[in-house]
């Protein structure tokens, strides 16, 4: 029997993906979370085989929730589900241990599938996806995303991807229980990170290097 998290902060969608994981007979759903760092929290916890994440959570999105699932060196592999065919980031994921990514309008025929696959330790992308990010994978790494992805911290990354969501430093302060002054520290660290000196070039650049993903 495969153990399974399922982190989705719809519940509808979430007690979905559980129906459908159960009536397989061969996954056992051990929890549920509703924002990344529950994800986190319940992965430490249950140490399942696998966890289905969404991209877009709140309280830290998908990406850096399974970022400090995999630092925690656990048995456990992470299934990214999303809306966005959004190559560049699927790419980083990867390199940092991610072993499925599925679009969410294939879920339901490809589910069973990558947890299989992934829980084995294989690699499972959704097939409209697959060449493109094959292709980058085995092409050179675009060193400036590389580099900045390293320089800036989980929480540097956190404060960025919520200003990229226009969350002003009282609202970021809040959501990560932190103070103002905090905030205006990290997004300073940020801005000089990556070589920019107001809020507009910063969001442009974070998505131009992929470090923040903004829904559709």
């Amino acid at each position: 029997m495969i153990r399974v998290i399922i982190a989705e902060d719809h519940n509808l969608v979430r007690q979905g993906i559980r129906a459908l994981l159960e009536r397989s007979g061969s996954v056992h759903v051990v929890a549920e979370a509703a924002t990344g760092q529950e994800a986190v929290e319940l992965t430490e916890t249950h140490q399942p085989d696998v966890v289905v994440m969404d991209l877009s959570m709140p309280r830290m999105d998908g990406a850096q929730a399974a970022e400090r699932i995999l630092e925690l060196g656990l048995p456990t592999e992470v299934i990214i589900l999303s809306m966005h065919a959004d190559t560049t980031m699927v790419q980083q994921l990867l390199r940092r241990g991610v072993k499925g990514y599925l679009l969410k309008d294939a879920v339901t025929e490809e589910l069973m599938l990558a947890i299989n696959s992934v829980s084995r330790g294989k690699m499972f992308l959704s097939p409209t996806i697959s060449d493109s990010v094959m292709t980058l994978l085995l092409s050179p790494p675009d060193a400036d995303a590389e580099r900045a992805a390293d320089l800036l911290t989980p929480r540097e990354r956190e404060v960025l991807q919520l200003v990229a969501e226009g969350h002003t430093n009282s609202s970021i302060a809040e959501v990560l229980s932190i103070s103002v002054k905090t905030v205006e520290k990290h997004r300073a660290n940020v801005m000089t990170k990556l070589g920019v000196k107001d809020l507009a070039s910063l969001v442009r650049e974070a998505i131009r290097q992929g470090l923040v993903l903004l829904d559709e």
